[in-house]
């Protein structure tokens, strides 16, 4: 998109644009103490906050901001922020998926983006979360610029002002010519917490499949399989039939533990469904039902289904299963006793949906941010009395990523939380940028 008077947001070309870009002795003074700050090893934060206060008189600057690339470009996890208001809404950890996201013309093309009237961008994007919260905190415009170290995108650099209209391409140039010279401060900063986080999962994943799921389900199969053979005593058919259910049961989630092994190997290559045409309700409804139905059934609640007679989609059954059975299980353990727990599908021409709605507590939006992150769980009263991992919600984000789909959480505090996924028909994964983050 070229600079418009018309449009709301608008990407700069920075070569063309620096054509015409002159430094005065300020900003060029500005610069070469961000490079001597850099080149001293201060961390990110403390050339951000140079950023901020150092250079504020050459370009408005109300707020300042680092996110960087993660889960293989697929999003972005805001890092630090420094602004001259509070509160903060937009903060640390805060992730914005790019699918679907004018950030991921930035990223792939390396422009900066220059937004307007953040209330006008709000309004014409109203799927966009990040410009709700900025738009509370009272900005009114904003400029974005790629953040590339060895010609790798890592991350951006934000920089925002609470009037409209407060930038234009030249300050664009400005701006990314400090994006470029932060690039060392952050790959310093991504390496260490790229090693950090991958000793956090790796450890994490393992003591819990060892000691939390492996052992104790492979246990209650031996003892069903003892059971189902006799040697404890014949059982009588309707017995038998219980225990064959079980060991199935068993047989599933000891599978389940190894799809989360799989998961945390393949990460780094990417995921690759197998798609084909299923038949929805016989390949990856009735089997998603049968599997948490006991877990229904124990805390009395009701399940609806508003399913159609037939349906048919293009996906990974065995994968959108696993995503079935997650968005079920949590809405059982979550929901509330004697609740309801209602069941819808979809199927539309150019795309599936699929929602599980449970009555329950909820979420509050400030956890929000939590939700579909690894090992990452809500820190509510009600809700972390609950056993589990943060594996669940994680695993569905991606096995849904890779259909090329969404998924979303949506909940009204201590009445009902609600899950969807959209699926495209024919599924579409997008492709990942290259060599971009972890």
């Amino acid at each position: 998109m070229t600079d418009s008077l018309s449009s709301v947001f608008y990407y700069v070309d920075p070569r063309e644009a620096a054509r015409s870009v002159a430094l005065t002795p300020e900003e060029s003074a500005a610069l070469e103490h961000i490079n001597a700050r850099v080149a001293a090893r201060a961390s990110v934060e403390e050339v951000i906050d140079f950023v901020f206060a150092g250079t504020r008189a050459i370009s408005p600057c109300d707020r300042v901001g680092l996110a960087l690339v993660q889960d293989g470009g697929r999003r972005v996890v805001s890092h630090y922020n420094r602004a001259d208001y509070e509160p903060l809404l937009l903060r640390r950890g805060y992730a914005e998926d790019l699918h679907g996201s004018s950030l991921r013309t930035v990223l792939e093309q390396r422009r900066p983006r220059i937004i307007r009237d953040l209330e006008r961008y709000q309004r014409e994007h109203p799927d966009s979360r990040s410009a709700r919260l900025l738009v509370r905190e009272g900005v009114r415009s904003s400029m974005t610029c790629p953040l590339v170290v060895e010609d790798r995108v890592v991350g951006l650099l934000f920089r925002s002002a609470r009037r409209a209209e407060a930038y234009d391409a030249r300050q664009a140039v400005l701006h990314q010519m400090i994006a470029e010279r932060l690039g060392q401060a952050v790959e310093k900063t991504l390496q260490i917490e790229r090693l950090a986080a991958a000793n956090r999962d790796y450890f994490g994943m393992l003591g819990f499949v060892t000691h939390e799921l492996r052992s104790p389900i492979a246990g209650i199969m031996q003892d069903a399989m003892l059971l189902e053979e006799g040697y404890l005593g014949e059982l009588s058919p309707p017995q038998r039939e219980r225990v064959s259910r079980m060991i199935a049961k068993g047989r599933y989630l000891l599978g389940l533990i190894q799809e989360y092994l799989d998961l945390a190997r393949i990460e780094g290559g990417g995921l690759k469904p197998a798609f084909r045409r299923t038949d929805l309700l016989g390949e990856v409804i009735e089997p998603a039902i049968e599997l948490v139905r006991e877990h229904v059934e124990a805390k009395g609640m009701s399940l609806e289904r508003r399913l159609p007679d037939a349906a048919t989609a293009e996906l990974d059954p065995e994968l959108m299963k696993i995503v079935l059975v997650n968005l079920l299980s949590n809405a059982a353990k979550y929901g509330s006793e004697r609740g309801v727990i209602r069941l819808t599908l979809e199927p539309r021409p150019d795309r599936l949906g699929l929602a599980v709605w449970n009555q329950g507590p909820g979420f509050p939006p400030s956890e929000q941010a939590r939700l579909f992150r690894k090992f990452s769980r809500i820190q509510t009263p009600e809700l972390s009395r609950q056993k589990g991992s943060g594996i669940g919600l994680y695993t569905c984000w991606r096995i849904v990523h890779a259909h090329g789909g969404r998924i979303r959480a949506d909940s009204e505090p201590g009445a009902w939380a609600e899950f969807a996924v959209e699926i495209p028909q024919p599924p579409a994964p997008p492709a990942v940028l290259e060599e971009m983050g972890a």
